[in-house]
C-alpha cells in the first residue's frame, strides 16, 4: 500500500506546508536526502501543545504534539517531493525536543508520538534512528519540536 493510501486510510489530510517562522527553508534537498526542518505543532495556522511536559502538559498531550509534529513533517516532505510519499526510500532520523521540567524524564515515550506516526504511513521504510531530549524551552512556547532526515528518490 502508498503511503498516501496509509494517510488515507489513518484519516490524516495533510495540511499546507507551515512556512518557516525566521532565517531557515523548510526543507533542504542534498543528492538523495531530505533534510526537514524543525516542524512544531501547528494545525490550522494556530499554535497547540503550549506549555511544558512534566508542568503544564501531560504526557499524552507531548505525545499528541509529537504526532501533530510528524505529521507537519509529512507535510514538508509531500511539497518536497511533489506530492508523492512513495519517493521517500527511508527515514534515516528523528531528532525530537521534549520543553520538560528537570524531573520529566518520559521524553522517548513523547517523541513516540512522531516515530509510531512514520512506522504508520510508511511501514519498515518508516524505521529510524533517533534523539528525544529534554529542553528548557522551545519556539513560541511549545512542548515539542521535531526534526527529520529522509533517504529520497
Amino acid at each position: 500500500m502508498s503511503a498516501n493510501s496509509r494517510l488515507a486510510e489513518l484519516g490524516i489530510t495533510l495540511p499546507t506546508p507551515v512556512a518557516p517562522a525566521a532565517s531557515y527553508v523548510a526543507y533542504l534537498r542534498s543528492d538523495d536526502y531530505l533534510f526537514i526542518a524543525g516542524q512544531v505543532p501547528i494545525a490550522g495556522g494556530e499554535v497547540k501543545y503550549i506549555g511544558r511536559l512534566g508542568e503544564s502538559l501531560s504526557l499524552e498531550e507531548g505525545v499528541a504534539a509529537a504526532r501533530l509534529c510528524g505529521i507537519n513533517i509529512l507535510s514538508q516532505v509531500s511539497a518536497a517531493l511533489g506530492g508523492d510519499l512513495d519517493r521517500v526510500v527511508s527515514c534515516i532520523r528523528l531528532g525530537g525536543f521534549v520543553n520538560a521540567t528537570p524531573a520529566f524524564t518520559e521524553h522517548p515515550k513523547v517523541i513516540n508520538g512522531a516515530s509510531d506516526l512514520m512506522l504508520e504511513v510508511f511501514g519498515p521504510v518508516g524505521k529510524h534512528a533517533r534523539a528525544a531530549v529534554g529542553v528548557a524551552s522551545l519556539p513560541r512556547g511549545v512542548g515539542v519540536e521535531v526534526d527529520a532526515i529522509f533517504r529520497v528518490r
